[in-house]
């Protein structure tokens, strides 16, 4: 169980909102990157968030390029899980790459600084703040064995191969 305030986003939040182009030169120093993590989109996400926060998006999140380090900053800055209407095919697989959980549901009843909790196996999210509860679609068994690892380069250091059925 997954619990955290939500930092609420609207639609379309590329992966330059994410990490920011103007610290590209930052990229090989990620924990460095991860002090600017969605600091297009809201200037004070990385300075006032809380580790084990969410991040709460609309449709599309994480358009744009296929880097990489825009999940894995996200996670570096501690965020819980990422919750949005949708994701953007290739960020959404990195994020699960490296262990950041990604899920799909309707963020609308979702209000910025409303406390959450996620249930990812059962695929409910409680919001304790207005009471609602809202349901998703469980990730499917692979992708959460990967994420208990803590990312695919984990999984496969801890099974040596890529099982995915068991």
């Amino acid at each position: 169980m997954l619990k955290g305030k939500a930092w609420k986003f609207g639609d379309s939040i590329s992966t330059d909102h994410i990490a920011p182009g103007r610290y590209f030169h930052l990229r090989s120093n990620l924990p460095e990157l991860a002090k600017h993590v969605l600091e297009d989109a809201d200037p004070e996400f990385a300075s006032k968030m809380t580790p084990g926060d969410f991040v709460v998006g609309g449709k599309n999140f994480g358009l744009g390029s296929s880097r990489e380090h825009a999940p894995t900053i996200i996670k570096m800055a501690g965020v819980a899980a990422v919750l949005a209407k949708s994701f953007a095919r290739i960020f959404f697989r990195n994020a699960v790459n490296v262990g950041i959980p990604v899920l799909i549901c309707d963020t609308d009843k979702i209000n910025a600084g409303d406390q959450l909790e996620v249930d990812l196996e059962g695929g409910r999210i409680r919001d304790l703040t207005n009471g609602q509860t809202m349901a998703f679609k469980p990730l499917p068994p692979s992708m959460m064995r990967i994420l208990s690892d803590g990312g695919v380069i984990a999984h496969l250091q801890k099974h040596g191969d890529f099982k995915l059925d068991g």
